[in-house]
């Protein structure tokens, strides 16, 4: 397993389909996976400290794990099959370990609201399905050969999307 860090979710043009990127700790390889509005909404809430008046779905399954003294200690994607990634929930209880399959994109929302959670990539997922890029000197992501215009406007398009772009109308 190689370890991942959350990098935000971002908006895939021209489809306009949202993904979570994760990117090699110790490494330069990023692993975009496509995911759902909400889980992107999700995401973006808790990176950004967005306080809702009731609990949303994911913050209510961490009020769960911390009432019934569950710890999520990991976040595992492990497979990648027919264009569908899968991920595991790594939970601790009373010093016992237990996994629960889980899509990727809600495996990352919880640990987005933990905080210290790792999030990990199997070898072969990422081999498969990660990107190699180079951070510029703004330590953004970067293709080689990209067209710079097509990049400025797309981090242009970044730097103003907020969370309410990914809901439903």
């Amino acid at each position: 397993m190689i370890e991942m860090e959350l990098v935000g979710v971002r908006v895939e043009l021209p489809a306009n389909q949202p993904i979570v990127l994760l990117k090699e700790r110790e490494g330069s390889r990023y692993l975009p996976i496509w995911i759902g509005a909400v889980e992107a909404t999700a995401i973006a809430f808790a990176l950004q400290g967005v306080e809702t008046p009731r609990p949303l779905t994911h913050d209510l399954f961490v009020d769960v794990l911390r009432e019934l003294s569950v710890e999520l200690v990991a976040v595992h994607v492990t497979a990648l099959r027919d264009g569908t990634f899968y991920a595991e929930l790594k939970l601790l209880r009373d010093g016992e370990p237990h996994t629960v399959s889980a899509r990727p994109s809600d495996a990352i929302a919880l640990a987005s609201r933990l905080g210290e959670v790792p999030i990990l990539s199997a070898d072969a997922v990422l081999d498969e399905a990660g990107l190699e890029m180079e951070d510029d000197e703004e330590g953004q992501a970067t293709s080689p050969g990209e067209d710079e215009e097509e990049v400025r406007q797309f981090r242009a398009f970044l730097d103003e999307v907020t969370p309410e772009d990914f809901k439903e109308q």
